[in-house]
């Protein structure tokens, strides 16, 4: 009992010394926004511009003549030909794709 009282006071002071304090609030800084005058009165309206002459449309032109088929060529001369082998064995490997 005789430390209920020490012990009841220092939580008191812990529970009051934990609440909010309040903090210092700056003022707000006052900015100056210029305000513009009345509107003028509107401007003369510009003279308009005439319109030019447009110039004619020149012909469309003639279309050319197809040209001549060439002629056919000559036909290549015949080999000669081929001799008859020997012994000899020749293998030639398919081709690859």
């Amino acid at each position: 009992m005789k430390y209920s009282i020490a012990v009841s006071a220092v939580l008191m002071a812990l529970t009051l010394s934990a609440c909010d304090r309040p903090s210092v609030v700056a003022p707000a800084a006052v900015i100056t926004v210029p305000v513009p005058g009345p509107a003028g009165p509107a401007g003369a309206t510009g003279a308009t511009g005439s319109a030019g002459d447009t110039g004619a449309t020149g012909s469309t032109g003639s279309t050319g003549s197809t040209g001549y088929t060439g002629s056919t060529g000559d036909t290549g001369a015949t080999g000669e030909r081929g001799k008859t082998g020997g012994d000899t064995v020749v293998i030639v490997p398919p081709a690859k794709n």
